[in-house]
C-alpha cells in the first residue's frame, strides 16, 4: 500500500478533472469541500464493480448470489465494528443513509425514563446532533469558548447539577467547521460517572483520526458513535450507527416492515434479533460494502499516516493564508498545532460577502469550497460574534425571503488526496480576489444569497447525461 503523501492522489477517481472556468479555460478542479462530501477511492469503485457482478437480495435467499450478497453484507458489518476498535459480543452495526439517520434512530431507540429524560450536547454541533434530541427529550447546551472550543468546565457543572437526571451525551467528535478534536474519551468517563451514555457524532472524525470504542468495562468507552460513508471516500449512500448491542436487544424497532421478522400473525409479531431489527426494508448493500471497502483502505494505509499528512498540510496552510492581508481566519490559526485539529480551515476576506468569494473560486478558478453556516447555525452565529439582536434582524431578512446579508465564512477542508499546489492555487486565487482581479461581474440572488456571473450559462449535459449507453453524453 503507498504511504507516501504524493502518491495518495492515485488512489482517488476524477483527479484532476478538467473543469470550466469564465475566461473560457478548463482548469483541473480543485476539491476543497471535503468535509462535505469525498471523491471515491479507486478501491472502493473497483469492489463495488466486483461485487455487483454477484448482487442479489440478502438474507434468506438460497440462490448463490444471494448467499455470497449475504455473505459480503455481514462481512461489511465485522469489517467497521473493527475499524472502530468494538467488540461484536457487546457492539453492533446498523446501517442506514448516513450520519443524520444514524442518530435520528439512536434518539427514537434509546430508553429514556421520566427521571432520566435530558440530552446534554454542545452549541458547536451539526444539525443532525442538535435536531433529533429536542424531539425526544429536553436538550441542554454546553457552553463555548471564545475560539469555538468546548467549555469543559462548564460540561464538568452541568453534569453535577443535572447528575441523576441526564441520560445522554451526545457530541462531536471533531467539528466541520473549526476542525476542533474533542477529548471524547475524558468526556465519556466523565459522562459515566455523572451516571450517563455518550454518544459521538464520528461523521467528521472518523475520516482522519483513528476512533476506538474501547470495551465497555472501561470507563472511558463509548457507547455510540455514527459514520457517514460520503465522507470517508466511499459515497454510495449508506452511515452507520455503532452501539451497545444491549440497548438494541430491548424494545420495538422504531421503522417496521420486511426483513425484521421471525414471525407475523394476525395478533402477533416476533422481531429478529438486532441488528436485523433495526433494518427495515432491503438493506444498502452496494452501499454497506463500499463503506466497508474504504474503512480497509484507510485502515490498511494507517491513520496515524493519514493524520500526519492532513496536519502537514493544515500547517502549510495556515501559513500561506496568514501571509494574505484582509483574511480572518476562525479557530485555531497557529499551524504548529495543526496536529491537534482537522484540516477543517473557515476564512472570511475583509469587506466581501462569503457568497461572492465562494462564487468568483468556483467560477474563475476551477476551486470547489462551502460557505455558509454548514449546518451549524448556532456554532456560526458564536464565532462571527453576533449579538441577539443582530441575530433576530438577520433571521427576520431570512424568513421574509431575504438572504443577501445571511452570515456565514467560507470552508476550506482537506482530503487525503490534497496536496501543497492545491493550497497554492487557493492562496494565490484569494490573493487575486482581494486585489479585486477577477472579471466577472456577478449579481446576487436575494432568495438563496448565491451570486452569479451575468451572461455566463453552464451547460452541465454536455458533462453528464442519462444517456443509453452510459452516464457521459
Amino acid at each position: 500500500m503507498k504511504t507516501n503523501p504524493s502518491d495518495f492522489r492515485t488512489l482517488f477517481c476524477g483527479m484532476d478533472t478538467p473543469v470550466p472556468t469564465l475566461s473560457g479555460a478548463t482548469l483541473p478542479y480543485v476539491n476543497l469541500d471535503n468535509a462535505a462530501s469525498t471523491p471515491a477511492l479507486l478501491h472502493v469503485k473497483d469492489t463495488v464493480n466486483q461485487f455487483l457482478t454477484y448482487y442479489a437480495s440478502v438474507h434468506r435467499g438460497t440462490g448463490f448470489k444471494s448467499q455470497l450478497s449475504t455473505h459480503a453484507y455481514e462481512s461489511a458489518r465485522s469489517l467497521l465494528l473493527d475499524f472502530v476498535g468494538a467488540d461484536s459480543q457487546t457492539h453492533l452495526c446498523i446501517f442506514g443513509k448516513n450520519t443524520t439517520e444514524a442518530i435520528n434512530k439512536l434518539a427514537r431507540r434509546f430508553p429514556f425514563s421520566e427521571q432520566r429524560n435530558i440530552v446534554l450536547i454542545s452549541q458547536m454541533e451539526h444539525h443532525s446532533n442538535d435536531l433529533p434530541w429536542r424531539a425526544v427529550a429536553n436538550v441542554v447546551h454546553v457552553r463555548l469558548l471564545p475560539d469555538g472550543r468546548l467549555d469543559e468546565t462548564h460540561y464538568d457543572e452541568l453534569l453535577e447539577k443535572y447528575r441523576g437526571r441526564i441520560a445522554l451525551v451526545a457530541i462531536s467528535g471533531a467539528s466541520n467547521v473549526t476542525g476542533y478534536i474533542n477529548p471524547i474519551h475524558r468526556l465519556a468517563e466523565k459522562a459515566h460517572h455523572a451516571g450517563a451514555q455518550i454518544m459521538v457524532d464520528c461523521a467528521q472524525l472518523a475520516p482522519h483520526r483513528k476512533v476506538n470504542l474501547l470495551p465497555l468495562d472501561d470507563p472511558a468507552h463509548l457507547d455510540y458513535i455514527a459514520l457517514s460513508a460520503h465522507k470517508m471516500y466511499a459515497p454510495f449512500g449508506s452511515g452507520a450507527l455503532i452501539g451497545r448491542r444491549d440497548i438494541f436487544e430491548q424494545g420495538d424497532p422504531d421503522l417496521r416492515g420486511g426483513g425484521q421478522v421471525e414471525i407475523v400473525t394476525k395478533q402477533q409479531v416476533v422481531w429478529s434479533a438486532p441488528p436485523e431489527r433495526e433494518e427495515a426494508g432491503s438493506p444498502n448493500t452496494i452501499g454497506a460494502v463500499a463503506m466497508a471497502a474504504a474503512a480497509a483502505q484507510l485502515a490498511q494505509i494507517g491513520m496515524d499516516t493519514v493524520a500526519a499528512h492532513e496536519a502537514d498540510l493544515t500547517a502549510y496552510a495556515l501559513r500561506k493564508l496568514q501571509s494574505l492581508s484582509g483574511i480572518h481566519i476562525y479557530g485555531d490559526p497557529r499551524p504548529e498545532f495543526a496536529d491537534q485539529r482537522l484540516g477543517v480551515i473557515p476564512i472570511n476576506l475583509e469587506g466581501m460577502s462569503h457568497f461572492l468569494v465562494a462564487a468568483i473560486l468556483g467560477y474563475e478558478y476551477g476551486i470547489g469550497v462551502r460557505n455558509g453556516c454548514f449546518c451549524a447555525h448556532p456554532y456560526l452565529l458564536h464565532l462571527l460574534g453576533f449579538s441577539e439582536e443582530e441575530a433576530d434582524q438577520i433571521r427576520s431578512q431570512m424568513i421574509s425571503g431575504d438572504r443577501r446579508n445571511a452570515p456565514g465564512m467560507v470552508r476550506i477542508s482537506f482530503g487525503l488526496y490534497n496536496s501543497k499546489d492545491d493550497v497554492d492555487r487557493l492562496v494565490e486565487a484569494l490573493h487575486q480576489i482581494r486585489a479585486g482581479k477577477y472579471i466577472g461581474r456577478y449579481q446576487q440572488n436575494s432568495a438563496t444569497g448565491e451570486f452569479f456571473p451575468l451572461g455566463w450559462q453552464t451547460h452541465f449535459e454536455d458533462y453528464f447525461t442519462f444517456h443509453p449507453n452510459g452516464g457521459i453524453a
